[in-house]
């Protein structure tokens, strides 16, 4: 993937690289390495930080939630937050597209509000959303070569 500037992680890619996914785990972190060495800015919203934390809160695993954390902090990504303008964005996402969760249309909201070139993701169906590249991880890594 080129020219882009800011890049938008949905919640499954630092899903797959926190918990070190057998399928997806080593890929992503290749995307990351990548997306750090060149330079360009990596950035989330609190969804993200809501969607992660919901299972090591559950299992009581202080473990992974210092980890997202740590990670968040140590590769300075912001998590933006989900305000009124956000909120209206997301609405006009779901009056377009009817088959988006609300949850993913506040994730492409954030994305569009800060400005972001790319969404990387790997839910297929939020491909066909227009206002910005959406990428699956697969196809990420097939384009940089990153697959592991």
């Amino acid at each position: 993937m080129t020219g882009y500037k800011k890049v938008f992680l949905d919640t499954a890619p630092l899903i797959y690289f926190l918990d070190a996914d057998e399928h997806f785990g080593e890929t992503v972190r290749k995307i990351f390495e990548d997306i750090l060495q060149s330079d360009k800015q990596m950035l989330t919203s609190v969804i993200t930080c809501e969607e992660y934390l919901v299972y090591p809160y559950k299992t009581g695993n202080e473990e992974k939630v210092a980890a997202f954390r740590e990670f968040i902090s140590e590769c300075g990504i912001p998590l933006c937050p989900i305000d009124v303008e956000t909120a209206k964005k997301a609405a006009k996402i779901r009056a377009r597209y009817k088959d988006f969760k609300a949850m993913d249309a506040l994730q492409l909201a954030s994305a569009c509000m800060q400005g972001c070139d790319l969404f990387l993701t790997n839910d297929k169906q939020l491909r066909q959303f227009k206002d910005l590249i959406c990428v699956t991880v697969d196809e990420w890594a097939f384009t940089m070569g990153t697959r592991a």
